[in-house]
């Protein structure tokens, strides 16, 4: 009996990261053996074991031959005789079919070293295409280590474009999905496992909602970069320097939805993309089982982020009735998140990236003058009921009104949301294609919505 440490704790060790989980190979044993040593049997498709002391995973060596569809569909064999190159062999990458034995030693038989330094994430073998969980891992890895400069290999990139175009993606769960939605979120740069999906065509199959953005133009003058589906890549890109929470960074992805919904017929322009984000969100969040957290402050974002960018056009009154909508003063905890993310929809532009945006600020600095007004003043005055709100929600327009008038006419003007100087304006053309029920700009404007 044999015992190596593998996977990623292997491959991080080399390159000197921290935080990889710790699992191990056994060569050599049987199920039975690893029982009596005190293991408990955890696996259920292939024996995986948890340690006595360290409840670190412990596998048998195994092999795997293709049998059904999707990411499911494989014959294990962990007999004896196994070594601990076939189980190496069937792994996804070559830096993660790495071991390590007890006294250092790196046993790596297919190359991983010279791919971890030559910055490479490149397929073990062409047993790679039989499960398609791998696009989805890779893309992973790529947003994970781009930072560090890393690339997927050309041949690597055509397996996957094989595996998006066999229709094997959707045989995943959508648990999977998300699962792997998530870790990417955690990433370094998640908008590169976006960008890694679209370019091997998998993105369609698996976050269509996102890949409908692409190709679909935003006027030039807010947005010099053009295509929605960059902007939606650039502003994930953004907040995620500036926060690792993976609910807020599912916001900035789900929070331009809408302009793929707009009619081509209005083009460049995405007036009402906040209410029509809303059933492609719903749309994602219900077929990947979304979390309800994720979902909930997605929903507030898509719907309201547009208002920060108007934020003085109705008043003070404007302003409050936007933070009863945020439902701040029940849930305070998500208006700091919320504005973040209308801040890096502001930043995540072509020459936009640097400037200034005060406004958050500012709309941090009135909910906290809000948060000041109390009930129980206007209890103790004697009003009930739908009464004390109204007196509050007319308090706090009073205290907010007062409030605008210390800030500067240029903030007050929407001056800052003008386009970046070293933008110059050019005519572009785009495709118009014809649209059922919807000619004109008018029309458009006066379908109702139907409500959640």
């Amino acid at each position: 009996m044999q015992v190596y440490l593998v996977g990623g704790a292997v491959r991080d060790k080399l390159l000197g990261l921290k935080g990889a989980d710790r699992d191990y190979v056994v060569v050599g044993s049987t199920v039975e053996e690893m029982k009596k040593l005190g293991f408990s049997q955890v696996g259920r498709d292939f024996p995986v074991f948890l340690h006595p002391k360290t409840h670190e995973e412990y596998a048998l060596a195994r092999t795997e031959r293709k049998n059904g569809h999707g990411y499911v569909g494989f014959t294990c064999d962990f007999n004896q005789n196994i070594t601990l190159e076939d189980d190496l062999i069937r792994r996804d990458l070559t830096i993660n079919a790495m071991a390590m034995d007890e006294n250092g030693n790196i046993i790596d038989p297919y190359h991983g070293q010279d791919d971890l330094k030559n910055k490479l994430l490149r397929h073990v073998s062409d047993a790679f295409i039989e499960d398609p969980l791998r696009v989805l891992r890779v893309a992973r890895f790529y947003a994970r280590y781009y930072h560090l400069g890393f690339r997927i290999a050309d041949e690597t990139l055509e397996l996957m474009r094989k595996i998006a175009k066999s229709g094997e993606l959707s045989e995943l769960t959508p648990e999977r999905v998300f699962i792997e939605l998530q870790k990417a979120l955690t990433t370094e740069n998640p908008e590169q496992f976006i960008l890694a999906l679209r370019k091997t065509e998998a993105l369609k199959e698996v976050l269509p909602e996102v890949d409908k953005l692409f190709g679909v133009p935003g006027p030039i003058r807010w947005h010099p970069e053009i295509d929605s589906g960059l902007h939606t890549c650039m502003t994930l890109h953004k907040v995620s320097t500036l926060t690792k929470s993976p609910v807020v960074r599912f916001a900035m992805l789900c929070h331009d939805l809408g302009k793929g919904e707009t009619p081509t017929v209005l083009w460049p322009h995405h007036r009402l993309h906040n209410q029509l984000g809303v059933k492609p969100l719903r749309c994602l969040c219900q077929r990947l089982r979304v979390p309800a957290d994720y979902e909930q402050f997605a929903y507030i974002v898509v719907l309201y982020h547009s208002e920060m960018h108007h934020l003085y056009r109705k008043g003070a009154q404007g302003i409050v009735s936007l933070l009863d909508k945020l439902d701040a003063w029940r849930k305070p905890e998500r208006i700091e998140p919320f504005v973040l993310c209308c801040m890096c929809d502001f930043l995540g532009r072509k020459g936009f990236e640097n400037r200034p945006f005060p406004r958050a600020q500012y709309f941090l600095k009135i909910f906290d003058i809000c948060k000041n007004v109390k009930a129980k003043e206007f209890v103790e005055a004697g009003f009930k009921g739908k009464d004390i709100a109204d007196k509050m929600f007319s308090k706090r327009v009073e205290l907010v009104d007062s409030y605008m008038k210390t800030l500067p006419d240029g903030e007050l003007n929407d001056s800052s949301n003008e386009k970046p100087a070293n933008v110059k304006e050019k005519v572009k053309t785009y495709e118009r294609k014809p649209q059922n029920k919807v000619k004109t700009q008018k029309g458009f404007f006066k379908l109702r919505l139907k409500k959640d």
